[in-house]
């Protein structure tokens, strides 16, 4: 499928894990994707993985580039943003994913750190978008904007800071959807100047998060993934899908959701009771 020849796309914290996968699939699909990433020089190397995947055509030399973007502040969004449109002339879809959590308890939780988490969680990815919005208002068929969420952001599963900007973002894109669709902005039936806003909501997912802590890490994912209706964590690659068919026109008529990609866990305890006791 080539759902997104002709199309650009910014992804944030793209050079690894969901994002990384988010860009991959989405070039892939034929966009030209720009990585976004406080790490300038890991987000270079996630492009020139990606363009060295496949051959480029002859009138794309590459599709993925990379640039530098500190979602936590605003002028690095802006020039990330403007940076993009330079390079792909345009900006149809964005990916936002970012997310900063902790092991602290909430009563150890201080002012800096519940700001430490809510500020790039929620604050940076709205500092994205509002950069983005001009540019996904001029998009021909219509902007595309997926955010990364969380399983965190709909149940409780710890983690009072991370789990509240996660909510939120949830209830940003609800917000947005009304705000920039089509009926509000006055272009029903024609050819750009609305947005569509959706979320992903990933429950456990294989990304460095839980490698980078090496045994005891990998256990903890193992034993989070057995939580899920499905008995095991998540790839990169199951929430890479679900975004791209969000960011599509396969998902044309759909804004203002967030879809729970979690092998089940978000259905409740019920999955759990029912594995443990094989009934």
């Amino acid at each position: 499928m080539k759902r997104f020849e002709g199309r650009a796309a910014l992804i944030t914290g793209g050079a690894n894990g969901i994002g990384f996968a988010c860009a991959r699939r989405l070039a892939d699909e034929g966009a030209t994707v720009v990585i976004g990433d406080i790490d300038r020089d890991a987000a270079a190397d996630a492009a020139s993985a990606i363009n060295d995947l496949g051959t480029p055509s002859a009138s794309r030399e590459r599709v993925a580039h990379a640039v530098e973007c500190d979602v936590t502040d605003r002028g690095s969004v802006e020039h990330a943003v403007a940076e993009t449109v330079q390079l792909c002339e345009s900006l149809d879809v964005l990916v936002s994913n970012v997310g900063v959590a902790s092991t602290v308890s909430f009563a150890d939780t201080d002012d800096a750190e519940w700001e430490r988490q809510i500020d790039p969680t929620l604050s940076g990815s709205m500092r994205v978008i509002r950069a983005a919005l001009p540019h996904l208002l001029d998009a021909p068929g219509g902007g595309a904007v997926v955010a990364t969420s969380s399983v965190n952001g709909l149940i409780a599963c710890g983690g009072v800071a991370y789990s509240a900007a996660k909510a939120g973002v949830i209830n940003a894109m609800k917000n947005l959807a009304a705000e920039y669709g089509a009926n509000a902005t006055g272009a029903v039936g024609a050819d750009s100047g609305w947005v569509r806003f959706n979320a992903v909501a990933p429950g456990t997912t294989a990304t460095r998060v839980w490698t980078e802590r090496g045994a005891e890490g990998e256990r903890d994912m193992r034993e989070f993934g057995a939580l899920t209706a499905m008995g095991r964590a998540g790839q990169p690659d199951e929430i890479a899908a679900a975004v791209a068919f969000l960011a599509s026109q396969d998902a044309s008529w759909i804004t203002g959701v967030t879809l729970p990609v979690d092998g089940g866990l978000s259905v409740g305890p019920l999955a759990r009771i029912i594995a443990l006791d094989g009934s």
